[in-house]
């Protein structure tokens, strides 16, 4: 490079080559319209330049970097270290990549990009979060972790220094640095500390940032922010400290600039109703003095109305209160108004006035609450102050103007500080502080061509930090060399204590300041005299050769000319009261004072803002003016120090691998590497002073690395000839080999040609003679047999001639004999049938004799008495019946005879007293007139009654015809309708009564239970108060009375067991029993109904289906009459229960109570069966007597005109005749039944026949498969018959599998039952010991049937809390990894069921809740253990399942077996706790990804882009950087040191733990596609944050790394989890930097491949892509412009980085159970003996 004054410093080339000693250097220049830098090393030139060089020229221009080097990241790592390198590396970092960030030792530059960039959302800060400083790309975040690492590891208080010119970026640096802090280090309480110090920054803002003609957001005063932190280094506060506020902005503004952001922010929001009577509605800030003076007031792309709602916001945040903030928004409002206060002069010019009624005055007052008067007239006198009196003089109209601009100044200023000291105290904690990180946000060194007092202080700050910063830097270079134990010479930097000393020491600029303020008559010329004539001797003092009323002092950064006007006034304290108190020199040295004292004891983090240009275009960059701030902030003072010594420095395994190459294979085997390393070092660079050995670096000169990096491209380029020699040798040879192959083919394809055509011919000849031989002897043969064909055919004509006379004779014999037979058989059955007719006429008559006499001889027998008592042998029983009944009637018309005599008693008094007052009345009225009316109406009334009796008997035999007519047209359409649809629609009602009856039968056994549970507790109570006071009955003893079981649970450890017992089992089995009757009588019936359709089918008569139907409603009605016979037997049964629970009477009057029950069940059972009789009799009469036959009706009124004089005498009332029809009804009932067991037979017998035919079938194809075996191959045969053989035993084997089943579930029943029985046998041993009755000498116990185990288990509601403490809170996955997966979930739905069995909806309500609960708490109090939190997801989404399996919706009913459909819940609907569960299942689903996400975290960026799984890229791997932070792990085995294989055997890790805890698949695989997406969301993040990675061998690295996950996911069976498509955008980034970038194809090839990155992230790779050696190049400028131009028709989203907090939403397919809860075994070790199996 050589120096060029129009652009500071510019490339060049030496085009001719240099000797020593020649005064002239030949050089190209670089050509700018070139898009420089295009390609590597190449330029182009205007005209050739000849440089001269000589002791009185100019030095010899300095060597550029490698171009490898050209672009990095940390300026201390270039080879050569000077202005125009450090200058030239940071125009290609922001021009081309446009990197604004780059390291320099340990400042970071930050160049203004005038251009909103997406490098700062969360999702950077989490990339740059707990990485180290060196790692990523310089950022200003890298900058805060590192000062939040150094705090944390250190414990001591960190401070970072923001300095520049304004518009630099001082400010948004600032912000974003207290942003990182806030996200990082969150409050660990709900106090949103954080939120609050974020929220200060838009209120410091707003009323200290102002439009300058460099930044449209430049803080006009400094500031020091605090951010305090406890030990967890949570943040717990803040305080803020400011320097320097430009007060006098508030009353003037230079033109383009304007006032503070919150008068304009105040006056785009005058119009909200709150701000009415600030009186600023109607005007705008055009039209205030105060904020117009500037000209401009609107800044480009900010709604100042949108920013005073952030600012209100940001006041509410910090706790101020609504009326402050009123009154800080009347006290702005008052201000303006002050501005715009006219004063007018007086005409002597001495004085002057304010008119009274001027608006803004009015408002100034009303606004401050101050009076009108007093501010009229101080605003234009002044008060002096004597020792004797006090005179008010007046102003003029100039020092008015003054003194209210002052005014206005003090009011603000104060209002400024009331504001920060109030942010103070919102961000103040009572929490002990335990460090601190301060954010300093100050000017930088200002120089215009107007300086005043304000750039005075500002460069007397910048000057104090310049020293703290030289000191530091060369501290750390003195601390680096000690520490690696290499000798050190003393640097020397430059040290500005003397322009210090001549600001602040005595007698300096600052001491005659504060001596001249004294002085009563000073005068800023007077003190610059002084200045002049005690600091001229000082070197950093000047004296101005064209005035005497400045003074120039030479600061570090450059030579300031200061104005001296205006220091003393603004340096005086308060002259007059109403005038302000301007910044005092020696106040603001104090308070640098303790800013410099509070930064030395902190550990100082550097931040240097560079304003690119003064235009404020974006990506336009300056040199001049960049190297200007460069030489102001003290970065080239750093590089100085840095080169003044060693400033390239490698560790040993850095260096090793970079320069290996230039080793010789002996050097490769020894071990050590620095030994090598050493003797490597000593045979290229001879000069040792150009080096030195540390403990773990090696330290170079500037230019070593340079000198190295050439000897391993010559190295690589020789390499690579050798390389290019041997291939194209190679190809030759190939080509050679090729070429005689070739030739070897054509000769063999040749002679094969021909040989193949001589074969050829020697075929076609003997084809030919064959042909020949074949066409002769053909043609003899068709000869022969035209001949032989003609003699057969005469032949058979003529035989068939003879034939078909013979046949013609033949036919003619057999037609005349059919004839003669035909006549013959026609008069032998004449003949026939003539003796026939005759005998039939001869039986007839003879037989219609010996009926009649029958008949004569049956009438004689009908009328004898032995006749009728052999038919009424049978109703004996139903006379006595009837006799009873008689007697019943008896005593019942006995009674109301009684009742009749004593009515006819009452009746005969009353009509005795009735005539004596009728007599009275015919004695009174004297005549007999209304007694003959009486009577005539009397015997009106009888006609009438009679006329009423008459037509009621005509309507009643008018009805009863009408009921015959009816009667019979019913029968005649009953006979028409379908039998089919009739039977079925009686059955089909007698199966819903039958339900119905079922129902209520349950619910009556539901009571029943519960009524026996009630008196059982009352039972108990009473024998633990009477008997045994302190006894308690175990638990295993209570009845299990809700239970579905057939047998019931029988207690015997109490004294009153045997008889409940036994009246539990009689009662029970009895009813039982019962509904098993009527489950068969249900199935017979519906087997009756598809007989019937068969019979219908048959075509029947209708006899028979009258009798089914007649039968049909028999059992219906019978079955009626034994429902209502069950529930009055219940009713008698709960009676006598009730009846014995009220009484307290000894075990005597239980067992009477018992024997009655007894007594009446016995005699229920009796009147059952007459019932029944009776019924079937009496029913059967009534259906078929309106079904009979004409036929049957007249013989049954011919018997009853044959018979009636012996009824009347056997049947006076009847009750015989019905007891005769209801016998030939039962001999009706039980032909019926004869010919439905006939029915049934031939059913069997069809049964049989079909039997037959399957028989028949597996005959017919055993025979196929026979036929089909013999058809085969010996080898086929053998084959299949294997498979056959197979296929039998897996029948085999599956029937014994289910029969060992049956015997394994039988053999466990039958334990349970021996525990069972030892145990009861144990508690009667225990009982008879116990027991406090002497009388008792032998303990009755009766056994307990085991009843089945129905997948229920019940608990006490007071050993809920311990249920919940065993299963949840005390529960370790490995207590259960024995047994049946989510074991927890499965108990507690258990537990569930059973509540839901015995319908209570407040322990289910409870149980769930408190599951809920606990396993919230459970997981708060492992929220990092990844086993625990998948333990708890598999069993809550395991319990979510349940509860969706056992809800009895048929949905979810789809796959269960019939026994788990037995166990679906019968009460409760839990859908909406299934709610609650899923929400849960997604809360621990998303914990379990945070967890797993945090363990991955440190291990990716090393397994996936740092380790070197394919150890032949090691050679290629970058140069290392210099390790920059010192709080980078030194560990081997630490973060960095992580591979690929132990990242899948994480992964490998977290999927066999979830498998093992029984966690769904669906479920699992979600979990790992979420972590593949962060895998890649982490990996492409820093992929894009990071130079060092963007290579082509990273590349490749990546690719295989990505291989190697796909294999695992495939081993997994994961690959259709969608982890793979996560990973797209990581695969398309490794492909990207292999792939070819230089033509057009390659760009279209780019864009159709990169499809899941965004056009930024495409762009910032190529960007950021670093040729690793000098082979390979850099991607141009104009191909990344192509690249950009063709996406843009993408519309992406304009995102950089991956959003690493994203989460999938995750579904939880519904997964049902194979599982049986009866087939559950709990094991011991889980202690839960208080739950009971039911």
């Amino acid at each position: 490079m050589c120096f060029y004054p129009e652009d500071v410093w510019r490339a060049a080339e030496i085009i001719k080559d240099y000797k020593e000693g020649e005064p002239i250097l030949h050089l190209k220049l670089e050509d700018e319209s070139s898009s420089y830098p295009q390609t590597r090393c190449t330029y182009f030139a205007l005209n050739p330049l000849e440089y001269r060089i000589g002791p009185k020229d100019n030095p010899l221009p300095f060597l550029r970097n490698p171009d490898i080097l050209v672009g990095e990241n940390d300026l201390t790592a270039l080879s050569y270290l000077h202005e125009p390198a450090v200058l030239h590396n940071l125009k290609v970092r922001f021009l081309e990549p446009n990197h604004i960030y780059t390291y320099c030792g340990i400042v970071l530059v930050a160049i203004n990009p005038y251009d909103q960039l997406q490098i700062y959302g969360e999702e950077v800060i989490n990339a740059y979060s707990g990485q180290n400083m060196g790692d990523m790309d310089p950022h200003i975040f890298a900058v805060a972790e590192e000062a939040y690492k150094q705090m944390a590891r250190d414990e001591r208080n960190q401070s970072i220094i923001v300095s520049g010119e304004s518009g630099a970026g001082k400010t948004v640096s600032a912000k974003y640095a207290m942003r990182f802090f806030a996200t990082v280090g969150g409050s660990a309480n709900d106090t949103n500390v954080e939120e609050k110090v974020l929220a200060s920054s838009p209120i410091m803002e707003a009323i200290g940032n102002a439009k300058t003609t460099r930044n449209d957001n430049s803080s006009r005063f400094g500031k020091y922010i605090q951010i305090g932190f406890d030990r967890r280094y949570h943040i717990i506060g803040a305080n803020m400290r400011t320097y320097l506020l430009e007060k006098s902005r508030v009353v003037f503004q230079a033109e383009d600039e304007r006032n503070y952001h919150i008068f304009y922010q105040l006056c785009a929001s005058a119009s909200f109703p709150e701000f009415k009577d600030l009186a600023l509605s109607k005007s705008s800030a055009e039209d205030f003095i105060f904020t117009s003076q500037g000209e401009n007031i609107f800044i480009e792309g900010v709604n100042d109305a949108e920013d005073f709602k952030k600012t209100k916001e940001a006041f509410t945040l910090l706790g101020v209160k609504e009326s402050n903030q009123s009154s800080i928004f009347r006290i702005i409002a008052s201000i303006l108004h002050l501005g715009n206060v006219e004063i007018c002069s007086e005409r002597d010019g001495d004085s002057c006035h304010i008119s009274r009624n001027d608006p803004h005055l009015t408002h100034f007052c009303r606004l401050l609450g101050v009076e009108l008067e007093q501010m009229e007239h101080w605003l234009c006198h002044r008060k002096l102050v004597t020792t004797s009196e006090t005179y008010v003089k007046n102003m003029s109209r100039k020092q008015a103007a003054n003194a209210r601009d002052a005014l206005a100044k003090h009011i603000y200023a104060h209002m400024f500080d009331w504001i920060v000291e109030h942010v103070n105290k919102s961000l103040h904690t009572s929490s002990k502080q335990h460090s601190f990180i301060g954010v300093l946000d100050i000017y930088g060194f200002e120089t215009f061509e107007i300086n005043s007092f304000e750039q005075f202080c500002i460069n007397y700050a910048n000057e104090k930090l310049q020293q703290q910063f030289n000191q530091h830097v060369f501290k750390l270079e003195q601390e680096e060399y000690m520490k690696e134990q290499i000798p050190w010479t003393l640097i020397d930097f430059y040290d500005n204590q003397p322009c210090i000393d001549l600001i602040e020491a005595k007698l300096g600029i600052l001491d005659l300041l504060d001596e001249e303020c004294k002085v009563p008559k000073g005068t800023d010329q007077n003190w610059c005299q002084k200045l002049y004539d005690r600091l001229s001797s000082s070197v950093h003092f000047q004296k101005p050769r064209m005035s005497n009323i400045s003074f120039i002092i030479i600061h570090f950064a450059d030579k300031v000319e200061y104005q001296c006007d205006g220091f003393l006034e603004k340096n005086r304290d308060t002259v007059y009261e109403e005038h302000i108190n301007i910044l005092k020199a020696s106040k603001f040295r104090s308070s640098l004072q303790l800013l410099m004292e509070t930064l030395n004891a902190t550990t100082p983090h550097y931040v240097r803002c560079i304003k690119p240009n003064d235009e404020k275009e974006a990506f336009s960059f300056d040199s001049r003016r960049a190297v200007q701030q460069l030489r102001a902030c003290g970065v080239l003072e750093t590089i100085r120090i840095s080169a003044a010594g060693y400033p390239s420095r490698w560790t040993y395994p850095d260096f090793f691998n970079r320069y290996r190459v230039l080793m010789k294979k002996s050097d490769m085997t020894v071990g050590d590497k620095k030994l090598v390393c050493r003797n490597l070092l000593e045979t290229l660079v001879k000069d040792p002073d150009k080096f030195q050995f540390g403990k773990t670096k090696i330290f170079f000169r500037a230019g070593q690395v340079a000198y190295l990096e050439k000897l391993r491209a010559d190295k690589f380029r020789s390499a690579c000839i050798k390389i290019q020699k041997t291939v194209r040798r190679w190809l030759q040879m190939v080509r050679y080999k090729k070429i005689r192959k070739s030739a070897i083919t054509l000769q063999r394809f040749g002679r094969g040609y021909m040989a193949r055509r001589y074969a050829e011919r020697l075929r076609l000849t003997r084809a030919a003679v064959i042909c020949q031989k074949q066409y002769r002897m053909v043609r003899e043969r068709t000869a022969y047999l035209r001949v032989r064909q003609a003699v057969v055919t005469i032949q058979a004509f003529t035989r068939g001639m003879f034939t078909r006379r013979i046949f013609q004779e033949f036919l003619l014999h057999h037609k005349a004999m059919i004839i003669q037979k035909h006549v013959r058989g026609w008069l032998t059955r004449r003949k026939f049938k003539v003796a026939r007719n005759a005998a039939i006429t001869i039986q007839c008559a003879y037989r219609r004799m010996r009926a009649k006499r029958e008949l004569k001889q049956l009438k004689i027998e009908a009328r004898s008495a032995q006749h009728l008592k052999k038919l009424n042998t049978g109703m004996e029983n139903k006379i006595v019946q009837l006799q009873r009944k008689m007697d019943d009637q008896t005593k019942d018309l006995k009674t109301q005879n009684e009742q009749l005599v004593v009515a006819k008693a009452s009746l005969g008094s009353e009509v005795n007293k009735l005539q004596k007052e009728l007599e009275t009345m015919r004695s009174r009225q004297g005549d007999g007139s209304q007694l003959t009316s009486l009577k005539d109406e009397l015997e009106k009334l009888r006609a009438e009654l009679q006329e009423a009796h008459a037509r009621r008997k005509k309507l009643e035999e008018e009805h009863s015809n009408e009921k015959m007519r009816f009667e019979q047209v019913s029968c005649q359409s009953l006979k028409r309708r379908n039998q089919e649809s009739s039977a079925s629609q009686s059955v089909g009602r007698v199966q819903a009564e039958l339900d119905e009856e079922r129902q209520r039968y349950q619910n009556l056994l539901r009571e029943f239970s519960r009524l026996e549970q009630r008196y059982d507790n009352l039972q108990e109570a009473k024998v633990r108060v009477c008997i045994c006071p302190g006894h308690r009955r175990n638990n295993s003893n209570q009845s299990s009375l809700e239970s579905d079981s057939n047998y019931p649970s029988i207690s015997t450890s109490e004294e009153m067991g045997v008889e409940k017992a036994a009246m539990d089992i009689g009662v029970f089995m009895k009813l039982q029993k019962r509904v098993r009757e009527l489950e068969q009588e249900r199935k017979r019936l519906q087997v009756n109904l598809e007989k019937m359709e068969d019979q219908s089918k048959r075509k029947t008569t209708s006899e028979q289906e009258n009798a089914d139907l007649a039968y049909n409603s028999l059992k219906r009605q019978e079955l009626e009459s034994e429902n209502k016979k069950l529930k009055n037997d219940l009713n008698e049964l709960r009676k006598a229960i009730a009846d014995r629970a009220s009484k307290n009477s000894s075990s005597n009057e239980l067992q009477d109570g018992y024997n009655l029950l007894l007594g009446q069940l016995k005699a229920a059972n009796e009147e059952l069966d007459v019932r029944k009789e009776e019924v079937l009799i009496l029913r059967s009469q009534i259906v078929t007597a309106a079904q009979q036959k004409e036929k049957d009706t007249t013989n049954h009124i011919v018997s009853h005109q044959t018979g009636t004089s012996d009824w009347g005498y056997l049947n006076e009332d009847g009750e015989l005749g019905l007891a005769y029809q209801g016998l030939k009804q039962v001999a009706r009932l039980l032909e019926a039944q004869l010919q439905s067991q006939a029915r049934k037979h031939e059913d069997e017998l069809e049964a049989f026949r079909t039997q037959i035919e399957l028989l028949r079938d597996d005959i017919e194809k055993k025979q196929e498969m026979l036929n089909h075996t013999m058809s085969l191959s010996p080898e086929a045969q053998v084959e299949y018959s294997v498979q056959q053989e197979i296929t039998r035993l897996t029948n085999d084997n599956l029937d014994l599998k289910e029969l060992v089943e049956k015997l394994e579930k039988n053999e466990r029943k039958l334990k349970k039952q021996l525990r069972i029985y030892m145990k009861k046998v144990q508690e009667l041993e225990a009982s008879q010991s116990t027991t406090a009755k002497p009388e008792m000498t032998r303990q009755v116990t009766v056994q307990r049937r085991e009843k089945d185990f129905e997948g229920m288990l019940e608990y006490y509601k007071e050993d809920e809390a311990l249920l919940v403490k065993t299963l949840i809170t005390d529960m370790k996955p490995h207590a259960v990894s024995a047994t049946v997966p989510c074991l927890p979930a499965y108990i507690l739905f258990m537990c569930i069921r059973h509540a839901d069995y015995i319908n209570d909806d407040q322990k289910v309500h409870s149980l769930l809740t408190s599951t809920i609960n606990a396993i919230k708490k459970v997981l708060k109090k492992n929220n990092d253990d990844f086993e625990m939190t998948s333990f708890w997801l598999a069993n809550t989404s395991r319990l979510l399942h349940c509860l969706k399996q056992y809800s009895g919706d048929e949905a979810f009913m789809t796959q269960n077996t019939a026994k788990q459909n037995e166990h679906c819940l019968k009460n409760f609907d839990l859908a909406e706790y299934r709610q609650v569960l899923s929400d849960l299942s997604i809360q621990i689903y998303q914990q379990l990804v945070k967890v797993a996400e945090h363990v991955m975290q440190p291990m990716i960026v090393s397994a996936m882009l740092e380790s070197e799984s394919i150890p032949s890229l090691a050679g290629v791997k970058p140069m290392g950087y210099r390790n920059r932070s010192s709080s980078m792990d030194k560990d081997e085995e630490g973060p960095g040191s992580y591979t690929l294989e132990a990242l899948i055997r994480q992964l490998g890790q977290f999927h066999g733990v979830m498998g093992e805890h029984g966690l769904d698949p669906e479920i699992a695989g979600q979990v790992i596609r979420q972590l593949f997406y962060s895998i890649n969301a982490v990996t492409l993040n820093n992929l894009l944050l990071r130079k060092d990675v963007c290579s082509w061998s990273t590349g490749m690295q990546l690719r295989y790394n990505i291989s190697q996950m796909e294999e695992w996911l495939r081993g997994k069976n994961l690959h259709q989890s969608g982890a793979v498509i996560n990973m797209e955008p990581v695969i398309q980034a490794a492909q990207l930097l292999q792939v070819k970038k230089k033509t057009s194809q390659d760009a279209e090839a780019i864009c159709s491949l990169c499809t899941a990155l965004t056009m930024q992230q495409i762009v910032k790779i190529l960007n950021l892509y670093t040729p690793l050696n000098e082979f390979e190049e850099r991607v141009t400028v104009s191909f990344i412009r192509n690249i950009q131009n063709r996406l843009q028709e993408r519309n992406d989203v304009p995102m950089l980085l991956v959003d690493t907090k994203h989460t999938f939403p995750v579904l939880f397919p519904y997964t049902p159970s194979a599982l049986s809860l009866e087939t559950l075994h709990i094991p011991a070790n889980l202690s839960l003996h208080f739950l009971t199996r039911v």
